[in-house]
């Protein structure tokens, strides 16, 4: 290999290029070779993350470089050193080193020295004289031919019009870029722009988009065996901007032990304690963002970085409010942060200025908060949904502030429907529901003035605003994706095989990690799924509602300040109770569930009966609303925090129809489906249920036609066939709920679990279905207020109606009310009635009672 083709070498595939380094200076060439040899081996090292030994290699560079006589030689090593050492935190000394080297280039070489020096001004937040600098190196190296360093400046140059907000000549750059280095063979710069593109995407909302390029990213660097602090560092902003939570809090902390363990550049140190304090500050762990972004500060302005300083101090400052901290000297520091923001040209000022309002309205400095909050409101059209939504959430602060009550509606109104937007991008149901926490404050604003005014009608209008948004968009199923539908099968063959063996036995331990692998390659694949995209927004219509209510009541419950308030709507009424904390009904609701599965395990009840638990039940969760209901069907629209209520232990709710619906939009949709025109009727039956203990082999004599899976036959695929389009189908398996992984949750098959993802590749669910299976019900709040399981999946997907449990039951005592149901859907009764007739049919025995009062119905 030729000397120069080392450092074309260094920063695609650094193990390769140290390597050939050293084969080079073992043949002893001479110092224009040897110069050139440990400069390959300083550019590899600081790619690998060890920046003091690449620093002494880049120094021995530049000594033989001079020794050669070459000045062009020397100028080249010493570029690279005083990129390297700007990297190191030593932003002035490498700028020196830099600015000799500008000076004694010309042509396409100075072009390369350019491009080393705007790096460092990137570093060092000096954002116009890097693109400058860019600029002249872009027009220098295109009108040399040199792809590989026209590829450079131009990945520079995007960067920095993407720090700079212009992300449309960013791409056009990255795309540039992405073709030239994938010409020129650069394996790691190729997969560095790939992650720039990812940036441009999450900068214009599209999150799916960034997932899929920083994946693609994540799997380059990994096949080169790199680790890439950068990478970790824009994931961990993708992830908090998708409501993933919990995976940017494990992004952050892989990647600081990481750090810690292997050194690295102290710059990508400094930035990667800062991405892992704003994580943390997201997270609600204020102790931990404080500490990091303290730390984080300190490396900055050791760095001279006053841009990167002022945006840690502002997540210090951040962190003490969350923490609890006011008053005027956090308000003082606070305003001047938000200041230095401003003159920075930083992101985060708006952000900054409407904390400062904040602390500004607790502190009755009235004519200061209304500044700040001007500052926050200042829109900016072209800015990423989220800023403008932050931007409209100042707009609403102050128009609140103001006794403005119709400004603020209108700005909580434009900031949500920005987020709508933000939102359709997004295909994953997941990624949908989680983003709707954006809207948190917005929505709560408008719901807290309908409170304060006691208007039950302006409050079941906000109420719907942001309910159950995620699933509000008509659903399709998911197309063809044979990668995905492998990686599922994968999936099920190895949780079967797990189940043969022995829990401590090594088997166990390989398959349980190929679960993880597999479990994290689907749940990335469907996240990176895109959106259709924006859509006209259908208006809850308040009138309608009451028109198809009828003679059926609604009871739609709404936490506001953790107070629980329920709005009926009865015979064109509307009308609204306060009942109580929503603490105090959650805690309720978890006495009720223990005391069903202690009765499902055929435990005798000892204490207070179900009679005595159910009204305290009803008193916890209804409260003076249970006087309000009426004689006739009831649908209850709970909050995410009350989904896995057994509702008909409630005494005004046990003798009645009853269902259950994420909103009032759902329910009205659900009533107006049409059922398909052929009456299909699929019966499965899962393993490991005997026929004695499943309501199965009774169905099928009820339905001759129906198509019956059990004994082998219940496979996924042949269940998702039988599904699809059915007019009625009853699964009768063994459940679990994944609280970690939601839609993980499954009914368990003959080859394996049945997925929430494998429900989601129906092209249409049944139009009602009845899952007598253990949780089959239960679902994970997320979001603001969204659900994430089994049977919030099939809604959006055409089902009607679904019966299900939220506890365990007993298989035996599940037979006879499953049989029941059928009995009365027979006769033409909806899935309520039939339950609720089902139930009266049990009679009193205490197994009876609890098995008929787990099984809810949603829908209709």
């Amino acid at each position: 290999m030729a000397p120069d083709e080392l450092l074309t070498l260094a920063l695609s595939r650094p193990h390769d290029a140290i390597t050939g380094a050293q084969r080079l200076l073992a043949t002893e060439p001479s110092p224009w070779a040897a110069s050139i040899a440990h400069q390959a081996y300083g550019i590899g090292l600081r790619q690998l993350g060890d920046i003091d030994a690449a620093i002494r290699e880049l120094r021995l560079a530049v000594r033989l470089g001079e020794q050669s006589g070459d000045q062009q030689r020397e100028l080249d090593a010493s570029a690279t050193l005083g990129a390297t050492l700007g990297r190191a935190g030593q932003g002035k000394q490498g700028l020196a080193f830099l600015d000799r080297a500008v000076a004694g280039s010309t042509g396409a070489f100075a072009g390369r020295v350019l491009i080393r020096r705007a790096d460092i001004l990137l570093v060092l937040g000096r954002h116009e004289e890097a693109l400058e600098d860019l600029r002249n190196a872009v027009s220098r190296l295109r009108n040399a031919n040199d792809l590989v360093w026209e590829a450079r400046s131009r990945n520079y140059r995007g960067f920095v019009y993407l720090t700079l907000g212009r992300t449309r000549q960013a791409d056009a750059d990255f795309v540039v870029a992405e073709r030239l280095y994938a010409e020129a063979g650069q394996a790691f710069e190729f997969a560095e722009v790939r992650q720039n593109r990812g940036l441009v995407a999450f900068a214009q909302g599209n999150l799916p988009l960034a997932l899929e390029y920083l994946g693609g990213a994540g799997d380059r660097f990994e096949a080169l065996g790199v680790a890439w602090p950068d990478l970790a560092i824009d994931r961990c902003g993708v992830l908090l901007a998708a409501g993933l939570i919990s995976e940017a809090q494990e992004e952050a902390a892989r990647a600081v032990a990481q750090m810690e363990k292997d050194g690295g550049q102290p710059t990508k140190k400094a930035e990667l304690l800062f991405a892992a304090a704003k994580v943390a500050l997201v997270a609600a762990d204020p102790v931990t963002a404080r500490e990091r972004a303290e730390e984080a500060r300190r490396l900055f302005s050791a760095q001279r970085r006053p841009w990167w300083s002022a945006r840690a101090t502002m997540v210090q400052l951040e962190a003490r409010y969350q923490a609890g901290e006011g008053g005027p000297q956090l308000l003082r520091r606070v305003t001047e942060t938000a200041t230095r923001l401003d003159q920075l040209g930083a992101a985060e000022a708006p952000a900054a200025h409407l904390l400062a309002g904040r602390l500004a309205l607790a502190e009755g400095r009235g004519v200061t908060a209304d500044r700040q909050l001007e500052q926050a409101a200042k829109s900016n059209r072209g800015a990423p949904p989220l800023a403008r939504a932050l931007s409209l959430l100042g707009k609403a602060l102050r128009s609140e502030a103001r006794g403005d009550i119709s400004g603020m509606l209108a700005a909580c109104s434009r900031g949500l429907d920005v987020l709508d937007e933000h939102r359709l991008m997004m295909g994953a149901t997941e990624l949908r529901a989680r983003a709707t926490a954006h809207g948190a404050e917005l929505a709560r604003l408008a719901l807290r003035d309908a409170v304060r005014r006691t208007d039950p009608e302006r409050l079941l209008i906000c109420s719907e605003r942001w309910r159950a948004t995620a699933f509000a968009a008509e659903a399709t199923g998911a197309p063809g994706d044979t990668q995905l539908d492998a990686d599922l099968a994968a999936l099920r063959e190895i949780v079967r095989r797990a189940e043969r063996l022995s829990l401590d036995s090594p088997a166990t331990v390989a398959l349980e990690r190929d679960r993880r692998r597999l479990e994290q390659a689907i749940r990335s694949r469907t996240l990176e799924a895109r959106g259709a995209g924006p859509a006209t927004r259908t208006e809850f219509n308040l009138d309608q509602l009451v028109t198809e209510l009828g003679d059926t009541t609604l009871v739609e419950l709404v936490e506001v300040d953790d107070v629980l308030s329920a709005i009926v709507v009865r015979d064109g009424r509307i009308r609204l109770h306060e009942v109580g904390p929503l603490s105090d009904a959650s805690f309720e609701v978890e006495r009720a569930r223990f005391r069903l599965r202690w009765l499902a395990r055929g435990r005798p009840l000892t204490g207070p009966g179900l009679d005595v638990i159910g009204e305290r039940l009803s008193a916890a969760v209804l409260g003076d609303a249970a006087a309000d209901l009426g004689d006739g069907p009831v649908v209850v629209v709970p909050p995410g925090r009350l989904q896995a209520l057994p509702w008909q232990l409630l005494p005004p709710l046990a003798d009645r129809a009853v269902s259950i619906a994420p909103s009032s939009a759902m329910w009205m949709r659900a009533r107006r489906l049409q059922p398909p025109a052929e009456r299909k009727v699929a019966l499965v039956l899962g393993p490991g249920l005997t026929a004695g203990y499943s309501e199965i082999p009774l169905l099928a004599e009820r339905y001759p036609a129906a198509t019956v899976l059990s004994g082998g036959a219940a496979t996924a695929d042949a269940v998702l066939r039988a599904l699809d389009g059915a007019w009625l189908a009853h699964i009768a398996a063994h459940g679990t709920f994944r609280s970690d992984s939601p839609l993980f949750s499954s009914l368990q098959l003959d080859d394996g679990p049945l997925t929430v993802y494998d429900l989601e590749r129906l092209q249409r669910a049944p139009y009602r279905m009845v899952l007598s299976s253990c949780d089959s019900g239960l679902a994970k709040p997320v979001g603001a207020d969204e659900l994430l399981g089994l049977t919030s999946s099939l809604l959006p997907l055409g089902a009607a109606g679904i019966l299900a449990s939220v506890v365990p039951v007993s298989d035996q005592a599940a037979v006879p009310l499953m049989t029941a149901v059928h009995d009365r859907l027979a006769k033409g009764q909806s899935l309520a009635e039939a339950l609720a007739g089902a139930r009266a049919e049990g009679g009193d025995d205490p197994l009876a009672v609890a098995t008929a009062a787990s099984f809810v119905v949603l829908g209709v």
